[in-house]
């Protein structure tokens, strides 16, 4: 039968699927609009099951706040290349996915996928599978992290890849902004020294232990030499004791204590860390989504 460019149109329009995708399902369905929709749904799910373990180590870190500015959320969403983590529908999905977090501070991942992408909308799960047959690429809502607080929220966002989040004691959200792009730029292990973990800590003890050895110098000098490392090793990986990024004069401890300010806690995500990426050659990474792979 004839199948008229309106209805591809309109088809493509409600279902992001390709020109001649659309045109086949219309065919198939006799003309039938709501029937090619449902098919061409269904045949999204199946291409999001192919995708779905594909890397996806590319893609957004975003952050939120409510307008109370007392909630806020870092959200980490993937796909397999940089190219379609700048497009326009996978970044409005990634920020809707954020906006409904901070709105509903979900209890899980799975309590999150459940959920509407939009009110009355299909879920984030469904969204996400459709979006996977529209664009291509395996996509992950991998991770995000929650702050509430009746203190103060920073948060700082560095491009696309790095998120922070600080829950603050007194000081002002300005100096919670720049404890947080701090944070981003130093990667602090912990706020304070009794934080660091035992083990990390004895770890370094005893490779500072077989270096100070090397010298040869006595057992008391080579303790004073370790104690000496293990007191540089704390500046160095908690907030407090880093020097401040944007004055190195002062230390980020007496930046807090002159505002009167405490750091409660700090959230911070980088894309894709932890993901082992499969590096591809760029030309063999179009021709295989020209293949549609």
């Amino acid at each position: 039968m004839s199948i008229s460019a309106a209805q591809v149109k309109e088809l493509r329009e409600r279902t992001g699927s390709g020109m001649m995708e659309c045109k086949k399902a219309l065919v198939d369905a006799a003309g039938d609009m709501e029937t090619a929709v449902e098919a061409l749904r269904k045949s999204g799910l199946a291409k999001a099951d192919k995708k779905a373990g594909r890397v996806a180590a590319e893609g957004l870190v975003l952050v939120e706040l409510s307008d109370d500015r007392q909630r806020a959320a870092i959200v980490e969403v993937n796909c397999e290349t940089d190219f379609v983590a700048k497009k326009e529908e996978f970044q409005g999905f990634a920020m809707k996915i954020a906006q409904r977090v901070v709105k509903d501070t979900p209890a899980s991942m799975e309590a999150l996928l459940a959920l509407p992408l939009t009110d009355g909308g299909p879920s984030i799960e469904e969204a996400r599978k459709e979006l996977i047959a529209m664009i291509g690429e395996n996509i992950n809502v991998r991770r995000y992290t929650v702050v509430e607080t009746n203190g103060v929220v920073g948060a700082y966002l560095h491009g696309s890849r790095i998120g922070v989040l600080v829950e603050m004691q007194g000081g002002s959200e300005d100096l919670a902004k720049d404890i947080a792009m701090h944070i981003a730029a130093s990667r602090p292990v912990c706020i304070t020294a009794a934080e660091v973990p035992a083990d990390l800590l004895e770890t370094e003890r005893r490779i500072f232990a077989a270096q100070a050895e090397e010298s040869g110098k006595p057992a008391d000098i080579i303790a004073k030499m370790v104690e000496g490392r293990i007191k540089k090793y704390l500046a160095e990986v908690t907030l407090v004791g880093q020097p401040f990024v944007k004055d190195p004069e002062i230390t980020v401890g007496a930046l807090l204590s002159k505002a009167g300010a405490e750091v409660l806690s700090f959230q911070r995500l980088e894309l894709g860390e932890g993901i082992e990426k499969k590096t591809e050659n760029f030309a063999e990474e179009v021709m295989a989504q020209a293949r549609g792979k």
